[in-house]
Formats: structure tokens, C-alpha cells, sequence
């Protein structure tokens, strides 16, 4: 097979290339290992709607999304805030009204991230994206590149990796090997909510609201460390989300005791009445070698300065190009990085050549 551009990645930082480059007539192709769009991000149905289980929220002030939302015609609102927030201390003691609604002001999709990952793969031909095919090995040659990518060869000018950098470091191979400043530039960057893990609980009722609570909760016991309201717009059912804070190696051997712990912390925390979920679900990303390596299952405990170093820059002339959204400079690790990445690319290829590869090749 043979394509001008090859992208590595149907997270929204591959999708949203993709569509640039469509837009400007290129010639591209998209490889994906999952056999599902969206990378980090996963809204999953249950009980009728659907619930994110990576990232939920983006913010003003941050225009590609924005932009991306009104354009596909997706419905956007402000995450639940209204009421009383809680506090639970090291005893398991819980207080209202202590601290703020961190998340406050953040927007959400209705129906979930997802869509807008969806929308992205309508605009794109179908037979242009290609998933259960992981990249596994690039090879130079003088005028491009030679990927294999599960079962297929595929030949490019140029790739542009659109997944984790560490993902890359630790699955993919490449000949000539890259230089040792190379490797250590991929594994230095972290990446952005890897290690993460997440609960969705989900109720016929937001008995938080009705007993005048936010759903915002920040613990010091656990096992969730940060709790809020996942609610869908207007309707039910409702739902709560929180961020795991047990060790990814003890969640993993004892993921069980985590939800049922985590099922009476909620009860600690709004009532009896959360005692008996509609579905209560944990989505652990440490374990997704495809997302996490095990570097990344350490919590991080600041948001990186991201962007992209300069072993990364130019390598192999240009060939081979890192847009994820960790290389983005401004919004780096979130979804408006990952746009920002796309954008940014798409530039770059837009002032190179877009001469096809020859026909004897």
C-alpha cells in the first residue's frame, strides 16, 4: 500500500489531521491498533446514556474545540456545580462546604466526548482508516518511509505518530535505530492522565441534588480522591464519576474490594441512598498498553510543560513527525492540545511537498 501521509493514531489528535488533510486534498492514510476511534477518550453507554470514562471536560478560552463543536452541530454544557460540595478527612469524617468546586466553569458534550470523535470519522472516506493494525516497526528509505502496521506495508512520504510518545518508545522499532537522545526525549514524556483510573456510578435519581450536593467530593481516605457529578444535560439517569487514588499495582490484583469500597464511600458521603447503583463501573487506563506504559503508573502530580523537544524535531528529515497531543505547546494533555497537535501538523505538511510517491517505486 501506498499513501503521501501516514498517520499512526485514531485518537482525536489523528482524527482531527486526518481531516485537515482531507480538507486540503492530501493524500493520507490512518492506522489504528484498537479496533475503536478515540484513543483516550471512551464514552460508554449504560443504562441508555452515555458516560465518559477518559476525559470530560474542556474550557473557555480554548477555540479549536470550540470551533469543532459548532461545526458539528454537538450540543455543549456547563459541568453541575450547584449546591453544597463535600469534604472527607483522613477519618472518614465528612464536611460540607469545605474547599471549592474545582471543576466549576468546565464545559462538557452532551452524549459524551465520543460524539465529537464520531463526527470527526464521518468526514473521513472508510476505506482511508484501517483499525486492528498496530504499528510495529518503520524503516527509512530515501524518499519516504516503510511502516508495517499489523498485517499491511505500507509505504509513505512521511508518518506522523499521533499517539503517546512512550506508547511509541516501548511498542514500536525503527530502522536505522533512532538516536539514544531520541528515545530518552519519547520516555521523559509523560503521559497526560495515563495512570489514571476512573469510577462511574450511575442512579434512576440524583439524590445528591436532591439533598442539596453538588456531587462534588474530595476525599483524603478514598479510595476516590475526587468525585463529581457526570450527569447527562437535562433527564436521567444520573451519574457520579471519580478519580481512583489506589496505586495502579493494588487496583489491578484487587479491582472488586476498589468498587465495593468505592460504593461505601459514596454512601458515606451522600446517603443510604446510593447504596444500590443502576451500574458502577471502573475504567482503569494504567492497564491499556496501548494508552499507559509503566512509567506512566505513577501518578502525576502537576501538569507537565509539554510541547515538543528538540530530539523529536526533524527527525529523519522530516519523515517521521510526533502530534499527539502531549507535543502540543499551549494545551498540551488536554482535548484542545490534542487539536492544537493536529493543527499545527497539518501546517507543517501543508508548506512541504504533497508530490505523490512515484510510480515505480
Amino acid at each position: 500500500m501506498k499513501t503521501d501521509i501516514l498517520i499512526v493514531g485514531a485518537g482525536l489528535a489523528g482524527l482531527a489531521l486526518a481531516d485537515l488533510l482531507e480538507q486540503q486534498g492530501r493524500d493520507w492514510m490512518l492506522v489504528e491498533a484498537l479496533e475503536r476511534p478515540g484513543g483516550r477518550i471512551l464514552s460508554h453507554e449504560l443504562v441508555g446514556e452515555n458516560f465518559d470514562l477518559g476525559p470530560a471536560w474542556f474550557w473557555p478560552g480554548q477555540p479549536r474545540i470550540e470551533a469543532a463543536t459548532s461545526r458539528f452541530g454537538l450540543t455543549v454544557f456547563e459541568q453541575y456545580s450547584q449546591g453544597a460540595l463535600l469534604f472527607q478527612d483522613q477519618s472518614g469524617e465528612v464536611q460540607a462546604n469545605r474547599g471549592y468546586a474545582s471543576m466549576q466553569g468546565s464545559l462538557r458534550i452532551s452524549g459524551g466526548v465520543g460524539h465529537l470523535v464520531e463526527a470527526y470519522l464521518k468526514e473521513l472516506p472508510e476505506e482511508r482508516v484501517l483499525f486492528h493494525s498496530p504499528l510495529v516497526h518503520v524503516e527509512e528509505e530515501s524518499d519516504g518511509i516503510v511502516a508495517k502496521a499489523g498485517n499491511q506495508l505500507i509505504k509513505a512520504r512521511r508518518i506522523v505518530l499521533a499517539v503517546p510518545p512512550r506508547v511509541i518508545a516501548e511498542s514500536v522499532t525503527f530502522s536505522p535505530a533512532l538516536p539514544d537522545a531520541v528515545g530518552e526525549a519519547l520516555t521523559a514524556i509523560p503521559t497526560w492522565m495515563a495512570g489514571q483510573a476512573k469510577i462511574v456510578a450511575v442512579y434512576d435519581r440524583p439524590y445528591w441534588r436532591d439533598a442539596g450536593y453538588s456531587g462534588d467530593a474530595m476525599s483524603m481516605c478514598g479510595p476516590m480522591v475526587e468525585i463529581h457529578d457526570a450527569s447527562p444535560v437535562e433527564g436521567g439517569p444520573y451519574g457520579l464519576f471519580g478519580f481512583v487514588g489506589v496505586a495502579a499495582s493494588v487496583r489491578a490484583e484487587h479491582a472488586d474490594q476498589v468498587l465495593d469500597y468505592a460504593l461505601q464511600q459514596l454512601v458515606a458521603l451522600f446517603g443510604p441512598e446510593m447504596a444500590n447503583p443502576k451500574a458502577l463501573l471502573m475504567r482503569d487506563w494504567a492497564q491499556e498498553p496501548r494508552t499507559a506504559t509503566e512509567r506512566d503508573k505513577a501518578p502525576l502530580r502537576f501538569h507537565p510543560a509539554y510541547g515538543l523537544p528538540p530530539p523529536l524535531r526533524d527527525l529523519w528529515s522530516g519523515k517521521v513527525i510526533f502530534g499527539s497531543t502531549e507535543t502540543a505547546r499551549t494545551f498540551g494533555g488536554f482535548l484542545e492540545g490534542a487539536l492544537e497537535a493536529a493543527e499545527t501538523v497539518a501546517g507543517e505538511l501543508a508548506a512541504a511537498p504533497a508530490d505523490k510517491l512515484a510510480a515505480n517505486l
